[in-house]
């Protein structure tokens, strides 16, 4: 399943968020959520974290930078199980990665679901990174 799209959401006190029925049915009732770039939160389906992690098993492991990138990803990912209400708890660690308080936008990325930060989402997307002419003219060079 392909995600696209964004969502606003609020996490609760006790740190927990709703996820969008679209995404739920393709995370499935539990799914990985781990510390992403640009200080957002990654969360992907048991199955694409499963083929994520072969192809993090065949890097060399003898490169530096692939053993900090690996700790990385694998140190801060925890399990994710949707109550009845379509919530997940977010833990304490991944809320402070991710500088995660109240409100929250939920986007859907190809094979990924990010969390951010609203006011880093609005940024991050209003940004220059987010032209749309910069990002088609970097796509071009890419082949795309």
């Amino acid at each position: 399943m392909l995600f696209y799209g964004e969502y606003q959401h609020s996490v609760d006190a006790k740190g927990r968020v709703i996820i969008p029925s679209k995404f739920r049915e393709g995370l499935g009732e539990r799914f990985i959520l781990t510390k992403g770039l640009d200080n957002c939160l990654f969360a992907y389906s048991l199955e694409e974290w499963s083929n994520l992690e072969a192809k993090l098993k065949s890097l060399p492991f003898t490169d530096k930078d692939v053993r900090a990138f690996v700790r990385f990803f694998f140190a801060g990912a925890a399990e994710a199980e949707v109550d009845k209400q379509g919530r997940i708890l977010i833990p304490q660690n991944l809320r402070e990665y991710a500088g995660l308080e109240k409100d929250v936008y939920i986007i859907g990325v190809s094979t990924r679901v990010e969390v951010w930060d609203k006011s880093k989402w609005e940024s991050y997307s209003g940004d220059e990174n987010m032209s749309a002419e910069s990002i088609a003219e970097k796509m071009a060079m890419l082949g795309i």
